[in-house]
């Protein structure tokens, strides 16, 4: 098993790297099975947050809002994940975010992982759901508050222990990190009609938001004046 990591954890606004945001990112560095170090980062990602996401979260627009860009926070996380074997509950689904996000920096991010999810579906088949906080509740760990970035890196880096402890001794190599994999798909800058239509329908609308706009993506920027449109409506011509 390895005794050295970073448990990490995010909350999007959806479930497509190219098209969704990442709204918060939780780690915790664990150096010999010891927890040395946290990090938390709000993203404000520029519109508003779907109200199903709300609920899932307890993160609201406002919440958001006071959140940074990403462009300013995932480098910062980057520094502090370092080289370091990362780890998670699908861990997967969270590295595509990561590695979307950086590759259109002109980053990459680490790739040696651990899945939580995958070692329980292996070792406790028999469980009728391997949901993180199911598989908390069958080990008797507790959170305060589930489904914040945070505390969720916190659990499942105490669920891969607690999986190691019953399960390692003769499965070593389960326990190991695998190389992840991500087909990036770079996403090219707004276009100048992008983010002039979109500086014009939040002056419309009276949004304020600290969004550079001229850090978006064409995708980004797409999905930001659609999320506009969907909640303000349509600019009137001649108003």
């Amino acid at each position: 098993m390895i005794r050295d990591y970073v448990a990490l954890d995010l909350e999007m606004t959806g479930l497509s790297p190219r098209k969704d945001a990442i709204l918060e990112i939780g780690a915790v560095k664990v150096r010999d099975m010891e927890v040395t170090e946290t990090y938390t980062a709000m993203v404000n990602p520029g519109f508003p947050v779907p109200e199903h996401v709300t609920e899932l979260t307890g993160i609201t627009t406002e919440m958001a809002q006071q959140g940074r860009e990403i462009h300013t926070v995932l480098p910062e996380f980057l520094e502090f994940c370092g080289q370091s074997v990362i780890l998670g509950h699908n861990i997967g689904f969270d590295f595509g975010f990561l590695q979307q996000n950086a590759a259109n920096m002109g980053k990459t991010f680490p790739d040696m992982a651990i899945d939580t999810l995958a070692i329980a579906r292996k070792f406790l088949p028999e469980l009728p759901s391997r949901k993180l906080g199911d598989l908390c509740d069958h080990y008797h760990i507790r959170e305060e508050r589930w489904h914040r970035a945070c505390d969720d890196a916190d659990a499942a880096s105490r669920l891969y222990q607690k999986l190691a402890e019953a399960f390692s001794e003769e499965n070593e190599t389960y326990f190991e990190p695998k190389k992840l994999t991500y087909k990036v798909r770079k996403d090219a800058p707004a276009t100048k009609i992008q983010k002039v239509y979109l500086n014009d329908l939040m002056k419309y609308h009276k949004i304020e938001t600290n969004v550079a706009l001229d850090l978006l993506t064409r995708s980004q920027a797409s999905r930001l004046t659609d999320r506009i449109i969907l909640q303000y409506g349509k600019m009137i011509r001649g108003d």
